[in-house]
């Protein structure tokens, strides 16, 4: 979720990058720099932390006669958020810089190879292999280059390319990693985002994945990174005002990131998986086998929407790791007596990785001997600080209070760990991983295909349900937890009293409350429990409640029991909480929206809560 913006054209660069960067704020960010050509040589300036930092430090040379640069805001994922890891990187004559968004998923094997062959790495980051690549096969031509260095890498990437050797040209190209083109008079802009060139152009190109851009003074070329034919791009003008831009089109953030997670969980997974063989690889752990196959136990502790993602993975490790789980509210979890030690692996989840009662509990952990794994979407919080092993989720930031996107990508987090520890321990067939890691990675493509269809569906829907004033999720299983998170995200941004229960629970006293004006959401997939849950919606049918299904396709039963039937397609009953949370993030936001909520920012919440 980096802010890439570049400019080629007549009017002073520096000015144009910082109010290109201020735009893209909303994107979040931990460091940004620029660079730009005067005087025969690459100007770069850097700086950790906010923009009015790396402002401060460009003060001197916001009047610099330089018509040429890039710049860029970085979200950490490889390496701390530092000055030194701040974008953009050099080669090693320093005439050569790019800035990347993405994640290159061979840059390990690939700085190997570099650094055998006498270039020198200043960072800790994957981009700056980049920088070495294209200087290792630069020989006069900065265009054939970039596609010959690209044509070697794993990953997504939106990159900007500047050469001090041809200093009016800019050199782009995107794969799986938004880059827009922007053109004016005399002059053409890169960005990751429209909010940066809406102050001086409404004229846009959207690269496509596997193309490139070459930019001059008001004149460009786009390419195929692949063979480098030429093609021909339609011009768009957009009339969208700023705040409708940083959300791309959406009426809200939350919105934009529930959209947003086919690209986080890809992201999240890139790399760290092989799906010809099921092999997966996470180096960061911070434990070898031998510790990994003496852990006797392991406790889960988060909060929120973590906490649910914690149980289903409760589900997972128990049943394919056959390690037993307990799972924590951290809350509790802090204050109770704990029995850990070394013998105990606890795991922290947070999106921020600065939660205050998750982190007082891993504090606790640790004291007792525990190896603490910490599962977190922010590089070099606290909490990845005082781990011992780290998963990062690549999410990137989230704006909205409610969260979407960083849930589905802790819960592909999960999932892989899950898959790790049996190869480790030897407990899940190699053929049995390589089918998961496969629909694992599938499961993107999917969601992404199926959200626009669910969000009509459930636009049509809610007219029946948004003016409720209490609402139940139930499900069983591996979809409890997704019944839980359903009702909080409800609670949370449309002030409707919700309740989350594992449908068999109902009778135990719940049931009381079901009549002709309880809207019940039923989570009823095709998995080993789907007759049983089907029985628990039959009992909620008899007692007049209202009820919404979501199940398998092709489920008619599902259909003689409501006429509030939304369908999902089958996939690998353990991935279901990946594809079930969908549309029930969908309904609380679409209820939301239709009673008039805040969506981005509820009454009362804060999006981290860094205080007891």
């Amino acid at each position: 979720m980096c802010g890439i913006v570049g400019y080629v054209g007549t009017r002073r660069v520096v000015p144009i990058l910082l109010e290109g960067l201020r735009r893209l704020e909303y994107r979040g960010y931990d460091s940004a720099g620029l660079v730009y050509y005067f005087e025969g040589k690459l100007e770069r300036y850097r700086a950790k932390g906010k923009l009015a930092n790396l402002e401060t430090v460009v003060d001197d040379y916001i009047g610099t006669a330089s018509s040429t640069g890039i710049g860029h805001t970085r979200w950490a994922t490889h390496g701390a958020p530092t000055e030194l890891n701040a974008h953009p990187h050099t080669d090693c004559s320093g005439e050569l810089v790019v800035v990347h968004n993405g994640i290159i998923e061979n840059y390990h094997s690939l700085r190997t190879e570099l650094t055998a062959k006498g270039h020198i790495f200043a960072s800790e980051t994957d981009t700056e292999v980049l920088a070495h690549l294209i200087e290792d096969c630069l020989d006069g031509d900065l265009v054939a280059a970039v596609r010959e260095a690209l044509a070697r890498v794993d990953g997504s990437y939106a990159i900007g390319v500047l050469w001090a050797k041809e200093p009016e040209m800019l050199v782009a190209a995107r794969n799986h990693s938004p880059l827009v083109m922007g053109v004016g008079e005399n002059a053409c802009y890169i960005a990751s985002d429209i909010p940066a060139l809406l102050p001086y152009t409404r004229d846009v190109i959207f690269l496509d994945d596997m193309e490139m851009a070459v930019l001059k003074k008001g004149e460009y070329e786009i390419l195929q990174v692949e063979d480098g034919t030429a093609l021909e791009k339609p011009i768009s003008t957009i009339d969208w005002n700023a705040g409708m831009a940083e959300k791309a089109g959406f009426k809200h953030f939350m919105l934009k990131e529930i959209f947003e997670q086919p690209q986080a969980i890809l992201n999240t997974v890139s790399g760290r998986i092989v799906p010809e063989t099921g092999i997966v690889e996470l180096p960061e752990v911070g434990l070898d086998d031998q510790a990994i196959k003496k852990i006797e136990r392991i406790a889960l502790v988060a909060c929120g929407t973590s906490w649910h993602a914690a149980l289903v993975a409760k589900y997972w490790i128990e049943k394919w790791v056959g390690i037993p789980v307990e799972v924590d509210i951290a809350s509790e979890f802090r204050y109770r007596h704990l029995l850990v030690d070394d013998r105990v692996l606890t795991i922290s989840i947070s999106q921020s990785g600065e939660t205050a009662d998750t982190l007082a509990g891993i504090r606790r952990a640790g004291a007792k001997g525990s190896r603490i794994l910490t599962i977190c979407n922010v590089v070099g919080s606290t909490m990845t600080r005082e781990a011992d092993g780290i998963i990062y989720t690549h999410a990137g930031p989230e704006i909205g209070v409610a969260s979407t996107k960083a849930f589905t990508s802790q819960l592909a987090a999960l999932f892989l760990l899950t898959l790790y520890l049996g190869q480790v321990r030897e407990t899940m067939d190699a053929a049995i991983r390589k089918e998961y890691g496969s629909a694992l990675i599938s499961m993107c493509g999917l969601i992404e295909e199926e959200l626009p269809r669910l969000q009509g569906e459930i636009r049509t829907l809610i007219e029946k349900y948004y003016d409720a004033r209490d609402f139940l999720f139930v499900g069983r299983g591996v979809n409890f937890p997704i019944a839980l998170e359903g009702a909080l995200k409800l609670k949370e941004i449309s002030y409707i009293h919700a309740e989350g229960y594992a449908a068999g629970e109902l009778k135990h006293g719940p049931i009381a409350l079901i009549d002709k004006d309880m809207p019940v959401l039923a989570l009823v997939p095709k998995d080993d429990v789907y007759q049983k849950t089907v029985s628990n919606v039959e009992e909620i049918k008899a007692r007049q409640g209202r009820l919404v299904l979501i199940g398998t396709a092709g489920d008619e039963h599902l259909s003689s029991l409501t006429e509030d039937v939304l369908y999902l397609p089958e996939v690998l009953p353990d991935l279901n909480p990946l594809l079930y949370t969908i549309p029930a993030q969908l309904l609380s936001y679409e209820i939301a929206n239709r009673r008039g909520c805040d969506v981005d920012q509820p009454r009362n919440l804060a999006k981290s809560v860094t205080v007891e």
